[in-house]
């Protein structure tokens, strides 16, 4: 439906293109639009202005034999702006109805570029806080690729979203998909708390972020699951399941309690697997002088090949049940890079998705120095690898500051981001590296960072000026000399 054709409705309908909020006593008398955009370059309709989301709380009503569900979510958040209306990235099946601090608001959806623009009763004050909760219909069958992947019309993309499995679901949100489960400032920059709950047939159980707060049983041998984080996170690191899992607990370092989940039919096959998760947990901490950031951590594996990929959903990485059914020395690198994540890309997330080297450069970094010293190839040998793939992949897509496409994004920032990471290892030695790392983390913990942030800490910690080294690496059009083999 096109901005030209909509019509005043209901309050809890669609808003025509002039509509504005009435003007009640004590309103704001400058407020404006918040930006329907977050000046994101590769994803560019994606964020949205004039409010920071401190938290969401959604809700499911999963039942088997259906792809819909029933679905309600919650943003709290705080006008950074006078608001006379928002919008939120959103691509639910159907929204139903909007309400803004209590109070019906007007709204309008636009499929096209994954947007609910709302129209609150009472324009939002700076500084304020405002609840926005959302009616609306999930539908698992409906798994749109990103419209800044520009595919040619018809085609499918091969990464699913909605990740359905013979007895429920599994998210996959990264980098922007996140908004197809519940609307949301969908950006990296924007994180929050996450509360995530469903309802199941007895039996079945789900599995979310953070720590299960609630489950009690209700009629109609329905199940209540409710998961909270305690800290914030980036939306595409949301994760929740529903299937057959059963728990394997251990206990991390310092007393962290390490849940991991597995289905219950492939416990035996994937157990081994998952008790590996807190020794690495405790080799991590060691190697970088930083404790975990989160309150807990586990593994999910889910009964899929979960598009061939493992992903670092916080607080529980996800994993297909094959991928840990097999041997240590497969599936433990690709583990770890998962853990690396909690501190790099998850506490710390990326400001812009520009900025994904910050986040995936360190997890392959630190997955090769794990191999190199647990029995796998020498960190010399496996960079020489990783710099071949980035001659491939920089002549192709671009340099992993400036790639050319967003389809490019979760491919070819591994490579160059472990060879920077490698090569200034080298450049200021053991100490000095060591100490930019920790200075970089614990300065943005639990906030997002930019390649700006890092280069800054990176020369005030070491003396130098580390802006061309680091910068040949993000935007040169050429690999630059291998480090250690300049030749």
């Amino acid at each position: 439906m096109t901005l030209a054709l909509l019509v005043p409705l209901t309050a809890t309908g669609c808003y025509p293109a002039d509509a504005s909020p009435v003007r009640t006593a004590g309103a704001p008398a400058d407020a404006r639009p918040g930006a329907d955009h977050g000046n994101e370059r590769l994803f560019p309709g994606l964020g949205n202005g004039g409010y920071d989301a401190r938290s969401y709380n959604v809700r499911f009503d999963y039942r088997s034999g259906t792809t819909r569900m029933q679905a309600n979510s919650v943003m709290d958040a705080i006008a950074t702006q006078d608001l006379s209306r928002f919008s939120l990235d959103s691509a639910v099946k159907k929204v139903e109805k909007v309400t803004v601090n209590g109070r019906p608001a007007h709204f309008r959806t636009n499929d096209e570029r994954e947007k609910l623009h709302v129209v609150p009763a009472k324009p939002v004050g700076k500084g304020n806080a405002f609840r926005v909760e959302i009616r609306y219909t999930a539908d698992r069958s409906k798994d749109p690729a990103s419209p800044a992947y520009h595919l040619p019309k018809g085609t499918e993309w091969p990464v699913k979203s909605w990740v359905n499995t013979k007895d429920g679901f599994a998210f996959m949100g990264q980098p922007d998909r996140a908004h197809l489960f519940f609307p949301s400032n969908d950006v990296p920059a924007d994180k929050a708390r996450l509360t995530l709950g469903v309802t199941v047939p007895r039996g079945t159980k789900a599995v979310a972020n953070g720590d299960l707060v609630r489950h009690r049983q209700l009629a109609g041998s329905r199940d209540e699951f409710t998961y909270t984080t305690r800290d914030e996170i980036p939306t595409d690191t949301a994760q929740l399941a529903v299937g057959r899992f059963r728990s394997v607990d251990q206990q991390g370092p310092h007393g962290l309690p390490v849940r991991s989940w597995v289905p219950a039919e492939q416990y035996d096959k994937t157990v081994a697997n998952a008790r590996r998760t807190a020794g690495q947990i405790s080799w991590l901490e060691k190697t970088l002088g930083l404790r975990y950031p989160f309150d807990r951590y586990g593994v999910l594996g889910v009964d899929s090949d979960y598009n061939g990929v493992a992903l670092e959903t916080a607080t529980l990485s996800t994993f297909s049940a094959r991928a840990l059914t097999m041997s240590p020395e497969k599936i433990t690198p690709t583990m770890v890079h998962e853990i690396v994540h909690q501190w790099f890309g998850d506490s710390v997330s990326v400001r812009t998705w520009d900025d994904m080297w910050l986040s995936e450069g360190h997890a392959t970094y630190y997955q090769m120095l794990y191999s190199a010293s647990h029995g796998g190839a020498a960190l010399d040998t496996a960079m020489q690898k990783q710099y071949k793939a980035d001659v491939t992949q920089r002549a192709a897509g671009g340099p992993p500051g400036r790639l050319k496409k967003a389809t490019s994004l979760l491919f070819n920032t591994d490579a160059p981001g472990a060879l920077l990471l490698y090569g200034l290892h080298h450049k200021v030695g053991d100490t000095t590296f060591r100490k930019i790392e920790t200075t970089f983390f614990r300065t943005y913990q639990g906030r997002s960072a930019s390649t700006q942030d890092y280069i800054d800490i990176a020369n005030r910690v070491s003396g130098q000026d580390l802006t061309p080294y680091i910068k040949s690496w993000l935007y040169g059009k050429t690999t630059p000399p291998m480090p250690g083999h300049p030749n």
